[in-house]
């Protein structure tokens, strides 16, 4: 979905190659004027991902990810978000982003193909540190992210998620963490085209990611090495490490050897003009993302209200059919249909701590309604758009059969959350581990023009508060 902003302004890119217009673009952005609803979803975004850095921090990857980078790393240039731990540019921004996809919090990209936060909030935080950078430069820096990391992949022109076995989340991620880093290091044009050939040098891209069970490499494919090597592409480019020119459209180089439907005009498409920000998803439900529209369905369907286990004969959900194997009977509470199908049903609503609570996956309440629950696949579903749509019947005891076709999700583009709304899901996360520095965080990335110190400063969490959260 190209999203442009009605009055604003295309900036002059430079003449030449591809190449030297995107970097040309990366380091004149922080002085570029962005417009005012740019950065209020830059905000936006910047809030969700720090919810999901500070609730992700205390699941299996995020323990992983800082335990790791504590360990190993030496510096003091940066923080390991909601602690006082401090290290290096690389490892913290590691770190966070082990945090930031540690589950299914974060935001994402459909058109993109991407989950941008994870990776590029992480990095631009990190560097922004070491600068002491004001808020206005991280917002921009962290929308530019959004619009070269999306382009990256869709310049690629895959013709589905499924028809590669490339992983377009660990191409776009690392383009957009490498320039969110150079712009906050104040690369020179010159240093920024010498970035985009580390950056293509250090992209991985198997999507043997699917198969790991725990959501560990996961986070490490999705965020962490992303950010860690934009990081380091950034340094090596600000230090002044050469590259080969055309890195991105050359003999040999990112395109040719990547791109199933080459689109290089994609890659500069639009910058200035069309903000990629602003197609970008948050997250309603810290679930799956196929799981949104059907938690979407049951509340409309029910509004919000707790349902008798025993009214109900059957629930049939139909999934796109290239979509449905991520959700479907998953060991992970957070990414599995059945049973947040009936966590909605007998609670009324979903809440983060409901969506991860791996104790109630075995209640009997809960095993009880999920075995009416019937997952199908739906290639209609699959081609049908906006994407990512579902629908959900429910056969109740008395005859009546209720049911609901989600075709727009709630928090896409076409349904985006206010930032109110952003708020109220960071407040369903943070109050259980913040106390009283929840509505403090919120406040700072939403409404104030904030000192990164303070920012930093507010994302601590009260560890005891944290051993009593379910």
């Amino acid at each position: 979905m190209a999203i442009a902003v009605k009055g604003a302004v295309s900036m002059t890119l430079e003449n030449g190659p591809i190449e030297t217009q995107v970097a040309a673009y990366i380091a004149s952005s922080l002085q570029q004027d962005v417009p005012d609803v740019v950065l209020e979803r830059a905000r936006c975004h910047l809030l969700d991902t720090l919810t999901a850095i500070l609730s992700g921090r205390f699941l299996p990857a995020g323990e992983f990810g800082y335990a790791f980078a504590a360990a190993a790393n030496s510096g003091n240039e940066a923080t390991f978000l909601g602690s006082t731990w401090r290290g290096s540019l690389e490892y913290a921004a590691f770190a966070n982003a082990m945090a930031a996809h540690a589950d299914e919090t974060d935001d994402s990209h459909i058109r993109g193909r991407l989950h941008p936060g994870c990776a590029m909030v992480p990095a631009a935080i990190a560097v922004a540190e070491r600068e002491n950078a004001g808020s206005e430069a991280l917002l921009k820096a962290i929308a530019l992210g959004y619009d070269i990391g999306a382009r990256a992949n869709i310049a690629l022109g895959y013709s589905s998620p499924r028809t590669t076995i490339f992983s377009t989340h660990s191409i776009g991620a690392l383009f957009g963490a490498s320039a969110a880093a150079a712009a906050l290091m104040g690369l020179t044009t010159k240093q920024a085209e010498a970035l985009l050939s580390f950056t293509v040098q250090q992209t991985s891209r198997l999507s043997y990611w699917n198969r790991d069970p725990d959501h560990v490499e996961k986070s490490f494919d999705f965020g962490a090495k992303a950010a860690r090597n934009g990081v380091f592409a950034a340094l090596l480019a600000k230090a002044g490490m050469t590259a080969p020119d055309r890195p991105l459209t050359g003999e040999r180089a990112y395109l040719a050897a990547y791109a199933e439907n080459p689109k290089p005009d994609e890659l500069c498409a639009g910058l200035g003009d069309r903000f990629e920000i602003l197609a970008a998803s948050i997250k309603k439900w810290s679930v799956g993302s196929p799981i949104q529209s059907v938690l979407d369905a049951i509340e409309v369907l029910f509004g919000g209200e707790p349902v008798d286990p025993a009214t109900i004969d059957s629930i049939e959900v139909r999934l796109p059919s290239n979509r449905i194997h991520v959700v479907d009977d998953r060991h992970m509470p957070a990414i599995c249909t059945q049973h947040l199908v009936a966590i909605a049903l007998i609670d009324g609503r979903v809440t983060f701590a409901s969506s991860h609570d791996e104790a109630r996956m075995q209640a009997n309440d809960v095993l009880a309604l999920r075995q009416k629950v019937r997952l199908v696949p739906d290639d209609g579903l699959t081609d049908a758009r906006p994407e990512r749509q579902s629908i959900v019947t429910i056969q109740m005891s008395n005859g009546d059969v209720k049911r609901h076709h989600t075709r727009v999700v709630r928090g896409t583009p076409d349904d985006p959350m206010p930032a109110s709304e952003v708020a109220g899901k960071a407040e369903d996360i943070l109050g259980p581990i913040q106390a009283d520095r929840g509505q403090g965080l919120i406040d700072l990335c939403l409404y104030s023009d904030f000192e990164i110190a303070d920012l930093v400063d507010a994302c601590r969490i009260d560890i005891e508060a944290r051993r009593s959260y379910g």
